[in-house]
């Protein structure tokens, strides 16, 4: 009885993996063997060529996806969670990095390039795909023809317009929806293999292998359309955390893998009965009479597919504020319940106007294919770089055995990637140009967030001294209790310092607090806080989060008073030091970037709003800063 529970909740969750995980992978037919024919480097449609194309779709499906994500990467989780920033600390752990810090500086940023490179993929995910599902109009009569670029702006509006109610209800029904997505992409290719059963041929690797070979540069570049059909795979092991490893694995190889295979086969089949369906392949598989039902599942499934990669993003961006890569955003929780329920006004609004201009800019998903698939190849390729350094410190492999294992598969995605190149004078630039300027941001952040803690932690006296001189030359006490904020855990807080300053007195009980984020995705509310008492009226609080989690106040104060210490909010006054920066010429950080870093610290969103503290319980105490 006991495993057959299992089996029923590991099967629950392969339903609720369709949806979230196989969304863009899932709708890769749409348009993804259109481009080896009628794309930017097509081949002529011969059988040979189908053979050839259909070979290499199939064997990377089977390499990249099942071998290497589900079989071998997923192995490597964060506890439970996925994707290259959990990865980071597996690859470099913290009590590491010393030994290792030119190393891991490199591949460090490396990562959060990848992780960078994921905005640009997000932008062009939600525009390619609802695209072309809409395309399928122009396939059932002209008369959709100008309708196209309006029919899939309004659906992009629309669905960044619902971010905001959150991604929950949509979940509930993407799993079911997503099984008749996959059925139907299953039943169009068995439909079309069973009029033509030779394609089945293709399943040999050696029609691949010949079909490069014997057509030289010209099929080299078609790898650049192919690597459309795994454009997906990075989501896998990124949403890893949501639904765990088996229930992906089971939902993989029990329907989605064998009916993008059976869906690819069949619309090979029919380029051999009719080389002129390569305008559209996909749709023109299904009989006439489904086209417009067929039309409306694929623009559901698209936008499933999108709403997957947009809350993607979503807690990227929480990541990267909580891992200081980025300025403080708003992020608001849409569920009560669920954590990884989140909205981002700011980065919803950016990508909405991004999908919108990629779709004015590219008019249809075949412009659009020219510039997709350059970010993720990169990503791909800089997580099988990671995972070397990840096998050797999680498993102690040896090095010999690390590269034997890697070797292969970047081999694979550098093939793809020198294939890609010839897309970037044609769009590939964009999503490349995007992950740059992500990255510039995320590196100028995060520099002047290490430049400025040095130079508070030299300004600012040690904490033990500060004790001291209060223990020498008492200050006049004040009822209350006072929180104060810092970032530096054996420094005294500056606001601290410049209330002793201006006000001349100290509260009777004084709590320094210490927010740091782990190398973890969450951390244990048992080990969550703790609490030092420095004095018997002065205590330190060291609270503890991971990447995936906000820091909140309310709550560390409630995990104080489980370890001995009372702080009733409503009774509480909280100190935050409100720094203004001056740029200034200094060897350490061009002076654009200063002002590039002052300006995102003016926008980034208040530390009361942050941290979750009560607005009327809140004291700032500005000050100006040279980087």
């Amino acid at each position: 009885m006991k495993l057959q529970s299992v089996d029923r909740y590991a099967l629950f969750l392969a339903i609720g993996a369709l949806g979230i995980v196989y969304g863009d992978i899932g709708t890769s037919p749409l348009y993804a063997l259109k481009e080896c024919f009628n794309g930017l480097h097509a081949v002529a449609v011969t059988e040979e060529n189908i053979l050839g194309v259909l070979s290499l779709i199939a064997w990377s499906l089977t390499l990249i996806v099942s071998l290497k994500y589900l079989g071998w990467v997923m192995r490597a989780d964060n506890k439970g969670e996925g994707g290259i920033l959990a990865l980071l600390p597996l690859a470099f752990p913290e009590h590491k990095a010393i030994a290792k810090k030119r190393l891991r500086s490199v591949l460090v940023a490396m990562g959060v390039f990848g992780a960078a490179l994921l905005y640009g993929d997000g932008m062009i995910t939600p525009a390619i795909s609802v695209l072309s599902a809409v395309e399928g109009l122009e396939v059932a009569t002209p008369f959709f023809h100008p309708w196209v670029i309006p029919i899939t702006m309004g659906v992009l509006i629309g669905l960044f317009a619902l971010q905001h109610y959150g991604s929950g209800r949509v979940g509930q029904v993407s799993g079911p929806i997503m099984i008749v997505w996959f059925l139907a992409l299953t039943v169009l290719g068995v439909n079309g293999i069973a009029r033509h059963p030779q394609v089945l041929l293709a399943l040999n690797p050696v029609y691949g292998i010949e079909f490069l070979t014997g057509n030289g540069m010209s099929a080299f570049f078609v790898l650049g359309a192919v690597f459309l059909v795994v454009t997906g795979a990075e989501a896998l092991y990124a949403d890893m955390g949501h639904f765990g490893k088996r229930p992906i694995r089971l939902a993989w190889f029990g329907l989605v893998f064998p009916a993008l295979l059976a869906n690819y086969f069949g619309q090979g089949a029919l380029l051999t009965a009719n080389p002129k369906a390569v305008t559209n392949p996909f749709y023109q598989l299904a009989p006439d009479w489904a086209l417009f039902p067929l039309v409306i599942l694929a623009t559901i499934a698209t936008i499933i597919a999108s709403q997957a990669l947009i809350a993607g993003v979503f807690s990227l961006t929480m990541q990267a504020v909580q891992l200081d890569y980025s300025p403080r955003l708003r992020i608001e929780h849409t569920s009560p319940e669920e954590k990884g329920q989140i909205y981002a006004p700011q980065i919803n609004s950016a990508l909405m106007f991004a999908c919108l201009g990629l779709v004015a800019g590219f008019q249809t998903s075949s412009n659009l294919a020219a510039a997709y698939g350059v970010a993720v190849n990169l990503t791909m390729i800089i997580t099988t770089l990671l995972i070397y350094f990840a096998a050797r410190e999680l498993w102690f492999w040896q090095r010999w055995r690390a590269a034997l294992m890697c070797g292969p598969f970047l081999a694979i995605e550098l093939a793809f990637w020198f294939a890609n190149l010839a897309k970037i004078p044609h769009g590939g630039w964009f999503p490349l140009l995007i992950g740059a300027g992500i990255f510039t941001l995320m590196s100028t952040w995060k520099t002047g967030r290490r430049l400025l803690f040095e130079k508070l932690r030299r300004s600012s006296m040690r904490l033990n001294l500060f004790l001291e001189d209060v223990r020498g030359n008492p200050p006049v006490r004040v009822p209350g209790t006072a929180v104060f904020l810092t970032g530096d855990p054996e420094g005294t807080p500056l606001a601290l310092l410049h209330n002793l300053k201006h006000n001349k007195v100290l509260h009777e009980r004084i709590v320094v607090l210490t927010m740091e984020t782990k190398g973890l995705p969450r951390v244990d509310k048992s080990h969550r806080v703790t609490v030092k008492r420095l004095q018997p009226d002065f205590y330190q609080v060291s609270a503890y989060f991971g990447f995936m989690e906000n820091p909140n106040v309310p709550e560390v104060l409630a995990c104080c008073r489980d370890a001995g210490l009372r702080l009733p909010i409503e009774e509480t006054s909280f100190f935050l030091s409100n720094q203004s920066f001056i740029p200034s010429r200094t060897r350490e950080m061009a002076l654009w970037r200063q002002k590039l870093f002052a300006f995102m610290a003016r926008n980034s969103q208040k530390a009361t709003a942050y941290y979750r503290l009560p607005v009327r319980r809140v004291v700032e105490l500005g000050m100006q800063v040279k980087l």
